[in-house]
């Protein structure tokens, strides 16, 4: 796929439309984040199903990750392909075809998985003896997602099949507990994402008693994310934070009313898009459905300059349609219109490329193509 512009060229020069990172914005939410880990005593292992690229990857492990995370097999391999050798799948894998590509992608790289079944963990033992390799383990228990994970009573007896099956072919090692709550990122108050984050805290305590009552240790606690990690460092529980989207900071996550105390992240993520039609009352740009995610709301339009913005609405596949409210001009007929995506993670699935810019988005130039290298890799 070719890439939507030239190292070295013009902000105006960059093809449209294109997902463009801010790389100022980036590298200050990725030096703040860092910061927070340290100053907490916190491992962090970033999300990258939220960038899918190695490049990325390898600034957040230069930064003081100790790794990243994934949801899908795919993902993990293209990842360790591209040079990433320390990946955790936070998801549960249950086909025979699937397990095996787990099995072998632990002979390459330091693998961990989450499990919450008892097939589950039979069935990647089987492969994992199959293949002669070993990897880490975590039992993941419902904290209030509604998803994957065991109740927390169930933990002790999920955990002691994983330790029993790791004595006899030392294929597995137990590493602990998942414990992402995905609810509660997105709850708009502080304080409500407080309390979801402290009644999570009580189910891993329990989950802790279950596994410590079967006579095993629980190495590590893992699991928070942007709109919450906040809570879970503070909780003397959690030893490990899973945020990815700090990096980029969509306009969903934006949305949420800060906590007390809790640093704070820049916009980094846009997608550069032209204004292909104009009316008296509208305005269209060519950038629709195809270029961004709608699951958390369209986009908004976003001004390097500040001030009153156009409203972004719906115009289908191809097309954004733009109204101008009160105070606010439409732009004109081949101007540049930003847009912050509302859900990164699908928008960047939907781009080949990042086009990173440096010096800003008015006059800045760009310094970088990364390719997406996970594109595409959902299964």
């Amino acid at each position: 796929m070719k890439a939507p512009a030239r190292l070295g060229d013009g902000v105006d020069a960059i093809d449209t439309p294109a997902l463009v990172i801010d790389l100022d914005a980036m590298d200050r939410n990725l030096a703040t984040m860092a910061a927070f880990a340290r100053a907490h005593g916190m491992r962090l292992r970033p999300h990258a199903k939220m960038h899918k690229c190695a490049a990325i990857a390898k600034l957040q492990i230069a930064a003081g990750a100790v790794g990243v995370c994934v949801q899908k097999v795919s993902e993990a391999e293209a990842l360790a392909d591209a040079g990433i050798d320390d990946i955790y799948i936070s998801n549960e894998v249950i086909a025979e075809a699937k397990l095996a590509r787990v099995a072998a992608l632990a002979g390459r790289v330091k693998l961990a998985i989450a499990v919450d079944s008892a097939p589950g963990v039979q069935g990647l033992a089987d492969a994992v003896k199959a293949a002669g390799t070993t990897l880490d383990v975590f039992v993941e228990i419902d904290v209030g997602q509604g998803r994957c994970g065991v109740a927390p009573a169930a933990a002790g007896a999920l955990a002691h099949q994983v330790v029993s099956h790791g004595q006899v072919d030392r294929g597995m090692r137990f590493a602990g507990l998942q414990a992402y709550h995905g609810r509660a990122q997105h709850l708009r108050g502080a304080a409500e994402r407080e309390a979801a984050v402290r009644h999570a805290v009580a189910l891993v305590r329990a989950a802790q008693a279950s596994i410590t009552s079967a006579g095993i240790a629980c190495p590590l606690v893992t699991g928070a994310g942007t709109g919450s990690f906040v809570f879970e460092a503070a909780s003397a529980v959690y030893d490990e934070l899973q945020a990815g989207s700090y990096l980029f900071m969509d306009a969903d996550y934006a949305a949420n009313q800060p906590a007390p105390h809790a640093p704070r992240f820049e916009h980094a993520l846009f997608v550069k898009s032209q204004v292909m039609s104009r009316g008296a009352s509208h305005a269209v740009v060519d950038a629709g459905h195809k270029s961004h995610a709608i699951d958390s709301g369209l986009p908004c339009v976003w001004s390097p300059a500040g001030g009153p913005v156009p409203a972004f609405s719906n115009g289908g596949d191809e097309h954004g349609i733009l109204l101008a409210p009160d105070g606010a001009a439409l732009p004109e007929l081949g101007g540049t219109v930003w847009l912050v995506p509302g859900h990164c993670d699908p928008t960047v699935n939907l781009h080949g490329h990042f086009v990173g810019v440096r010096g800003g988005l008015t006059v800045g130039t760009v310094d970088c193509i990364w390719t997406i290298d996970a594109r595409g890799c959902v299964f």
